[in-house]
């Protein structure tokens, strides 16, 4: 066959998809919009590596570079404090700058170095504070706003970002000193099992996009069939049938790969915009990998064309129609069934080989099998449907019109909800190892969030200024209670003894009775009363080193004796009344040691540069309570931070694969939705005489629309029913490769959850075409 009589045939089949009638234009119409969101969505996942690349890029420039340390001030340098706080759940970071000089470098994203009082904010920020919701995050910043930070100083343009100058960093209190801005810290390689659930997530997520364009390929199938007859019969043969669809096919996705694009310029610009689990990016930033863009661009025509082909392979085209009315052949179980064993073949050898500690995985052979085993479910689904539907007979009409169609054509029904077993199968599978890894990348922070809500230390001139602290914070609104002391530290009075290096040390905390007994075990407490707190080696110091200081009756240096100056070094004597107690994890999870006295038995105005701790109860009935004391807090001191106290910590890297996976889980659940109401809708079409007849005859409408929801519902539900069997068996899979147990059957219910909201989503939205269809000039002809 020559190369021109295959381009005469591929231009004729793309021309009769755009100009072959409404009917033809509106099946292009169609695939091609399919095709299209199929097409945007692999770019934007094609996007994806540049686009986290770019925001680590401005990450490490913004940052100051503090590769080598700067020890003297100089015309370039300045004082330099990262600060960050939370805002009813929204971290908002911060730059505090003083120059030490003349020429000071400009921090990215910058036009000048903000004066003392003065500060920069991203343009989210200054929408936050402009807006009323705002209020109370501006009495936090206390700076007048002068300018806004540009791209290169965000790395997102949702951040909530401020750069601000202040005269109150000092060389004792500053974050450090710098000279220019940006450096890069060495990343530190993937955790195996994380590097597991990516791969993995990259297969399910990407897996339904494929078969939706798939499916999209095959949209108006039994129209084009009958266009090909007629061919037929003005003199093709089946060879030049075929090549004509695979033109038509070839058009639709050229015109798919244009859509695509557009769609994705469209979604590129609202990339700012849209904020999905915390994550948004500057539309310069969504750029594809251009060899991954390329395979895209190459692959989806071509997948096209061999899905055209491969469909015309069950079905005889004649040129007197097409042969549909005959019983078709059964489908053929076995070769699916070897998909699904091939998967397995792959997949379980690994068991048990995916390390703890390891870096590294098999990634082709998992992403392979998994692949394998996923096609698997898809390819046994038309099967499983077609096996089903053809035992059904009987029930209410709408039930019967439901099942005669599936039975007539169960394979267009099926091929809608592919995508749907992969991304549920995909979901369970991905769920299971979620659970079942979240114990290794979530750490008890063994925090008491009972006990208290917020914690936090302000640095304090004098004991006085510490009272003042505690006082303020335990007036703010919201707070119910607050457990503070006055904290600083005792040493051994006296020369150092031989094979000492510094005179032995133990903390001192001054506060009331209520206060001390958060921090140890007092059998009763009055004021005037001291306490030598031990912790028995659990996790604090061994006890005789605290009694080397502490001990009743013992003097104490409340100076370090060997580096204070200017004097005698003031001693306080521990009452021999002082009582041994044990020690008590605080609401922190710390455990404190060594002396603790209520204000009447040691005046804590003597002690060397005291600090407030609070432990903070929270009214849970005020709202905002805990932004009232973080405001408190910055009014106190801007410098100081203020923690939450939370029963787990989960791991950085643990949680940024989490929310691209979520991120990506989204975006995929709505191709699905969106591909299951593009493809019902298309049935619809096809059916217009056909549903005008049943009006015309007498049939409810309300009838005609249960019967759209039970067509939608029996394959939505065997699909379901067999994602849940096989996500549950690759979830098993999986798990024993890393060698961990289930640890919940019962993940599928939420997917379960979904794939009901489908089915009434999809029927809701279905039904005003369906109103439309069944009118009477659906009878007409031409």
């Amino acid at each position: 066959m020559s190369l021109r009589t295959w381009t005469r045939d591929l231009a004729l089949g793309a021309r009769l998809a755009v100009t072959g009638g409404r009917g033809g234009r509106l099946r292009t119409a169609l695939t091609a919009t399919g095709i299209g969101l199929g097409v945007a969505l692999l770019l934007v996942a094609a996007s994806m590596p540049e686009m986290l690349f770019q925001r680590e890029v401005r990450e490490s420039a913004r940052s100051v570079d503090a590769s080598e340390p700067v020890e003297r001030p100089g015309p370039e340098t300045f004082l330099y404090a990262d600060q960050s706080t939370l805002y009813r759940g929204d971290t908002i970071t911060g730059l505090l700058l003083r120059p030490e000089g003349d020429r000071p470098a400009v921090p990215p994203g910058a036009a000048k170095v903000p004066a003392p009082g003065e500060m920069l904010v991203s343009p989210a920020l200054r929408e936050l504070l402009d807006s009323p919701d705002g209020a109370l995050l501006r009495e936090r910043l206390p700076y007048e706003i002068t300018g806004t930070l540009g791209k290169a100083g965000l790395i997102g343009p949702a951040e909530l970002r401020y750069v601000a100058g202040t005269d109150a960093l000092t060389t004792d209190d500053h974050g450090g000193r710098g000279t220019r801005y940006g450096w890069s810290v060495p990343g530190e390689p993937m955790n195996a099992f994380l590097l597991l659930l990516v791969v993995i997530a990259c297969v399910v997520l990407l897996l339904p996009v494929l078969v939706f364009v798939a499916t999209a390929v095959r949209f108006g199938g039994e129209q084009r069939d009958r266009r090909l007859a007629a061919l037929r019969l003005v003199g093709a043969d089946t060879a030049m049938t075929r090549r004509i669809a695979a033109g038509e096919s070839l058009a639709g996705a050229l015109l798919g790969l244009a859509l695509g694009a557009g769609f994705f310029a469209a979604a590129r610009q609202l990339a700012g915009t849209v904020r999905i689990w915390d994550v948004n990016a500057f539309p310069s930033d969504v750029s594809p990998v251009p060899w991954l863009a390329a395979v895209i661009v190459a692959t989806v025509p071509v997948s096209a064309v061999l899905v055209s082909l491969v469909a015309l392979r069950g079905v005889t085209i004649e040129p007197l129609g097409v042969v549909r009315t005959a019983t078709p052949k059964p489908r053929r179980l076995l070769w699916r069934l070897l998909l699904v064993a091939a998967g397995a073949a792959v997949l379980v050898p690994s068991a048990g080989g995916v390390e703890v500690n390891g870096t590294e995985i098999n990634t082709a052979g998992i992403a392979s099998g998994a692949t394998l085993a996923l096609v698997g479910l898809t390819t046994l689904l038309p099967w499983l449907v077609e096996a089903l539907v053809k035992r059904l007979s009987g029930g209410p009409v709408a039930w019967q019109l439901a099942t005669r169609r599936l039975q007539l054509s169960s394979g267009t029904a099926a091929r809608a909800v592919s995508g749907i077993v992969v991304a549920a199968a995909g979901a369970i599978a991905l769920q299971m190892l979620f659970q079942a890894m979240q114990n290794d990348f979530m750490r008890p922070t063994n925090m008491d969030t009972a006990r208290a809500q917020l914690e936090t230390r302000v640095d304090a001139r004098s004991a006085d200024d510490a009272r003042r602290a505690i006082d303020a914070l335990s007036r703010t609104k919201g707070v119910t209670s607050v457990a503070g002391t006055i904290e600083s530290n005792v040493w051994r009075p006296g020369p150092l003894k031989k094979g000492e290096d510094f005179a032995p040390i133990t903390e001192i905390a001054v506060g009331d009775c209520a206060s001390l007994k958060e921090f140890a075990r007092l059998p009763s407490c009055t004021d005037g009363d001291v306490f030598v707190v031990l912790t028995h080696g659990a996790d604090g110091p061994d006890d005789s080193w605290v009694a080397e200081t502490a001990r009743p009756g013992a003097r104490v240096a409340l100076r370090d004796p060997h580096t204070h100056k200017g004097g005698p070094v003031p001693t306080w004597r521990i009452p021999e009344s002082a009582r041994t107690v044990d020690a008590r994890p605080d609401p922190m999870g710390r455990t404190r040691f060594g002396v603790m006295a209520t204000p009447k038995a040691v005046d804590a105005g003597r002690l060397d540069s005291p600090e407030a701790e609070a432990m903070i109860r929270l009214d849970p009935a005020v709202p905002d309570a805990a932004e009232h004391v973080r405001n408190k807090v910055a009014a106190l001191d801007p410098l100081t931070r203020v923690r939450t106290l939370q029963d787990l910590e989960r791991d950085a890297q643990f949680s940024s694969v989490r929310t691209g996976i979520l991120v990506g889980a989204t975006l995929t659940m709505l191709l699905v939705a969106v591909s299951l109401l593009v493809t019902t809708l298309e049935q619809l079409r096809e059916r217009k005489r056909l549903l005008s007849s049943l009006v015309a005859f007498g049939t409810r409408r309300s009838t005609l629309g249960w019967s759209v929801l039970w067509q939608t519902a029996v394959p939505i539900t065997l699909g379901l029913a067999l994602a849940v069997t096989g996500g549950l068996a690759l979830g098993l899979v999986l798990l024993r490769m890393i060698g961990k147990q289930v640890e919940d059957w019962w993940v599928f219910l939420p997917v379960a959850g979904v794939g009901a909201a489908l089915i009434a989503l999809v029927t809701a939205l279905s039904l005003p075409l369906l109103w439309r269809l069944m009118r009477a000039d659906g009878l007409r002809t031409e």
